[in-house]
């Protein structure tokens, strides 16, 4: 099975702004939260998208 189109984590510093879906990852600093996402691009085999200064996703295309 191969994934082409899917969210495969958030990763944010406001728990708020997330709800259940894809892996959540909460951070306590914006520098943290970019960090995680850069390695999670990694990782994963995805593109890293901030949708704003709390929030970033991980997607695949």
């Amino acid at each position: 099975m191969q994934l082409e189109k899917a969210i495969l984590a958030t990763i944010t510093t406001n728990a708020k702004k997330v709800t259940a879906g894809s892996s959540i990852f909460i951070c306590e600093t914006k520098e943290e939260m970019e960090k995680v996402a850069a390695n999670l691009e990694a990782i994963l085999d995805g593109i890293s998208h901030a949708l704003s200064d709390e929030l970033y996703i991980i997607v695949k295309h």
